[in-house]
């Protein structure tokens, strides 16, 4: 699979879990791309709940839309403790927190990036749109 096709793939399961997250009313949403500084994914999507019995639902409609599209998950972890869910979908890695866990690491300045700069930058995560 060509890089282009990969990475149009990528983005539109990253617009797909977005969508699931939206569902069951996700906080704060992110979407980075960041195929510039890893290859281990495409994209990271963060997204805070309310509680563990949130995050636990949240994890569950990104599984279920991601199954309905036909794709698989490959792999869930954190679903026991539920402060920190992560949901492997491949090209998109989902991270799934409550506020207190999210505030703490702070995954959006870890993985931000400023093309223009070469460098990991807070703040410069992306949006997947609607319409791409």
């Amino acid at each position: 699979m060509s890089g282009q096709v990969k990475e149009l793939k990528s983005k539109k399961i990253a617009q797909l879990v977005v969508e699931a997250l939206e569902d069951l009313k996700g906080e704060s949403i992110r979407s980075i791309d960041v195929q510039k500084l890893t290859e281990i994914t495409d994209y990271m999507v963060i997204v805070t709940g309310r509680s563990s019995t949130h995050i636990k639902a949240l994890a569950d409609s990104v599984a279920k839309k991601v199954k309905e599209a036909g794709l698989d998950i490959l792999g869930m972890e954190g679903k026991l403790q539920s402060e920190w869910i992560l949901v492997d979908v491949g090209g998109v890695v989902v991270h799934i927190m409550l506020g207190s866990v999210r505030a703490l690491y702070n995954l959006e300045d870890l993985w931000s990036f400023d093309a223009s700069k070469g460098a990991a930058r807070a703040g410069s995560a992306v949006e997947p749109s609607p319409d791409s």
